[in-house]
This record gives C-alpha cells, sequence and structure tokens, in this order.
C-alpha cells in the first residue's frame, strides 16, 4: 500500500516511516501538510497518516483539502494526536477525519488500523466493476467524454454540502460515498437504446425521443432485478433510483412518471442538477458548451421548475468547486471525424 506521512517531528517521522517500510509499504514522508497535499494530488496513494499540529497546513487542514480536491478516489486518512479530548475528536471527525492513531503510536496498534484500511479499500473492486459497466454503455456515443468522471464528483461536492443541514437528514457520510459510487449508473438503460436514436446528431421526432425517455425505466429494470437477486447489496437502491428519476422535475413536468418536489428521491434530485450543468458545460455537435457563468444563471432561473430550490442553494454554495472539476476533467472538442 502506498502512505503519505504528514509529520514535522524528525524522531516521530523517521520511526513512523521505518515501522511502515518494515511492514512492506511503500512510504513518501513529507514533514508539512502542503507537501503531503501535493504528494497525494500526484495520486497512487490511498491512505495519509498525519499528525495534528504542522507547519503550512496541519492535519484538520490538510484533510478538508484532500475532502474538497476532485481526486479520483477516496482517500483515507488517519491522524496522529496526543490529544484525547471528546471535542477535540468531535472537531477532527467533521473535518473528515477517518481514524485516529495515539502518540506515541502502538506498533500493534498500527498495524490493526492497516489492516483495516486494506480491507476497506479492497471494495474498490466493486466500483471499478460498476465504473466499467457504466462506462461500457457510454461508449456506445463516443460524444460524451468525462462525463461520468465529471458527474460522480459533482454529485459528491453537492451531497457533502447538505450533510448535517436541516431537512437532510439521510444525508451523512455514507451517503455520499454511495452516491459518488452509483451515479455513473444513471444512463445504463441507453444500452437498450437503438443506434439510430441514441446517435442521431439531429433533433429527435416525437416518436424518437419517447423511445429515448425509455432509458429511464429500462435502466431501473435492470437494476431492479439486481436488487432481487443481490438483496445485500444496498447501494443498488440507490442506483435504481436515480437510473428512474433523474429526469424528473420539480414541477412534476419531467419523465418517465411526473413526479414532484420531495416525492422524487433525494438523490434523483442531485443528479439533475449534476447532469444538467454537465451537459450545458460540455461541447456537442449540436451545441457549444455554455460557460461556468451561463450555466450556474440557468440553473438559478430554473429553480422551483426544473431543480429543487434547497439544492439550488447547496449549487451556489459549492459551484466553484463544480467549476474545478469541469476544468480538471474537459474534453477535447469533438472532430468532424467524430461528428
Amino acid at each position: 500500500m502506498n502512505i503519505v506521512i504528514a509529520e514535522d517531528s524528525p524522531l516521530a517521522l523517521k520511526v513512523l516511516r521505518d515501522a511502515l517500510v518494515a511492514a512492506g509499504h511503500s512510504v513518501i514522508a513529507t514533514t508539512n501538510g502542503q507537501d503531503a497535499l501535493d504528494a497525494i494530488s500526484e495520486g497512487g496513494s490511498r491512505l495519509v497518516i498525519s499528525d495534528w499540529e504542522m507547519p503550512v497546513l496541519d492535519g484538520l487542514q490538510l484533510c478538508q483539502a484532500i475532502r474538497t480536491s476532485a481526486l479520483p478516489a477516496y482517500v483515507y486518512f488517519i491522524l496522529l494526536t496526543g490529544n484525547h479530548s471528546r471535542q477535540n475528536k468531535l472537531e477532527a471527525l467533521a473535518a473528515g477525519i477517518d481514524d485516529f492513531i495515539t502518540k506515541p503510536f502502538d506498533q500493534a496498534e498500527l498495524t490493526l488500523k492497516l489492516r483495516i484500511v486494506e480491507r476497506l479499500l479492497s471494495t474498490e473492486s466493486r466500483e471499478m466493476v460498476i465504473f466499467a459497466l457504466a462506462k461500457l454503455t457510454e461508449s456506445r456515443d463516443s460524444d460524451t467524454g468525462l462525463h461520468l468522471e465529471r458527474v460522480q464528483h459533482y454529485t459528491r461536492f453537492l451531497a457533502r454540502d447538505l450533510d448535517g443541514r436541516q431537512g437532510f437528514p439521510e444525508v451523512n457520510d455514507a451517503y455520499v460515498n454511495t452516491i459518488f459510487l452509483t451515479s455513473p449508473l444513471h444512463d445504463i438503460g441507453k444500452a437498450a437504446i437503438p443506434d439510430h436514436v441514441l446517435l442521431k446528431p439531429g433533433k429527435l421526432t416525437p416518436e424518437e425521443f419517447d423511445i429515448m425517455k425509455s432509458h429511464t425505466t429500462l435502466g431501473a429494470r435492470t437494476l431492479k432485478t439486481l436488487m432481487e437477486r443481490y438483496r445485500n447489496a444496498s447501494y443498488l437502491q440507490m442506483a435504481y433510483q436515480i437510473a428512474l428519476t433523474h429526469h424528473e422535475r420539480f414541477d412534476g413536468k419531467g419523465y418517465p412518471n411526473g413526479i414532484q418536489g420531495r416525492e422524487i428521491p433525494l438523490c434523483g434530485r442531485i443528479m439533475t442538477i449534476c447532469d444538467c450543468y454537465d451537459a450545458l458545460t460540455s461541447q456537442r455537435v449540436y451545441k457549444p458548451a455554455f460557460d461556468h457563468k451561463k450555466a450556474c444563471g440557468i440553473i438559478r432561473e430554473e429553480s422551483g421548475t426544473h431543480f429543487d430550490p434547497e439544492l439550488v442553494a447547496a449549487f451556489d454554495r459549492v459551484e466553484s468547486q463544480f467549476d474545478a472539476v469541469r476544468i480538471a476533467y474537459k474534453d477535447h472538442p469533438p472532430t468532424e471525424a467524430a461528428a
């Protein structure tokens, strides 16, 4: 496992590094939070072990920076601390810390913690299968670029903003991670849409649009079958809701069922904003890409009609993070050959 250490005490850094290397891990040792963040941003590390008090960025600031970055995968964060007060632990958990190790650390405790992390990260194989399945569906339409990657991050940022806010009791760390995991399956039903409809470069006829709209129910039907077969895979419930409801509108004028307001599951309402923002800011053979400012204006104008007003307010709070993802995962312009 690749591990980044952030510790400003030379002695503590050496002891921890030596223990991890002896256990067979690859280690990047840093002495402040900013260097650790730079190392993580370069990719390859899924675990950070950080001291709390450090120069430049302390442990909590480092964790908060990681949690708000558009990293390709979840980074597990263990905080080294000698402070055992309840208030400090609550503060650390609120910042996104996953676990604690008491200073000076105990080798047996460290070994057990690392086994837990390895076990948790091994679930990534599930994520890989889900994303590969979504990518296979998307590959039929070469015009979508990095759409799935972008909407994953958009949904995570929007859901995370709701965590702890009044009116959204279902949102917690598990909810945020699950919507990140399952959002790529929103268009899985397009695998069953005929090429003459899915790949048509011009405007669809009413009959063709009816066929296209059926991707919501076709995808939901597929995922419901999986839910019935694999009853312990609770994340499939959210995937099913997203696939079925991500084209519903807050005013009830969407499809396939014309439900409205909070009848639409929260994950579907989140996906609607994220999917629409990505459509607005992406270039297609039939439309130019709108800039971030114009896309934000359209979303605000449609608050209460297309979109849930409370989620539009959340979007306003995190729209700079949407813009950062849009830039980081920008598509290359479609070529004439691709068109």
